[in-house]
């Protein structure tokens, strides 16, 4: 098991930076040669290099820069996991999650979920207690 903390916190600033074309660094630098990142929602994966390419080819491919407001990461051992919000620039707070695994102070494989927010069904009011806009953002 190897100490991550390097990895997380270059993470962190290339996330805080808004340019996506950093995580193609942070990929050269952390990434395992067989590095695979998954969108089980979408039945995507994508091995290290055509990684690199998405993150630096997004911006002109799409004509947005999504930015991310990273929330919580919880580590234990080689896993990671990453909560945020994803701004794809049309106002809609997309909720992510990430989970990061590591291999010698390296990640190997992140799986990332995406969710587009929606309202509650009526008929649980009387199960839940309504979260303030801070903890759903």
């Amino acid at each position: 098991m190897g100490d991550n903390s390097e990895v997380i916190r270059r993470y962190r600033d290339a996330v805080e930076s808004g340019d996506l074309s950093t995580m193609s660094v942070l990929l050269d630098d952390f990434g395992t040669d067989d590095f695979v990142q998954e969108w089980p929602q979408s039945g995507e994966r994508l091995r290290r290099d055509a990684s690199k390419r998405l993150s630096t080819e997004y911006a002109d491919k799409t004509g947005t820069n999504p930015k991310m407001s990273l929330g919580d990461i919880k580590t234990c051992g080689d896993l990671a996991v990453i909560e945020g919000t994803i701004d794809y620039g049309n106002g809609v707070p997309v909720r992510y999650v990430g989970i990061a695994e590591f291999r010698d102070g390296k990640v190997s494989r992140v799986r990332e979920y995406f969710a587009d927010p929606f309202e509650a069904p009526e008929w649980r009011a009387p199960y839940v207690e309504q979260m303030a806009a801070a903890e759903k953002s």
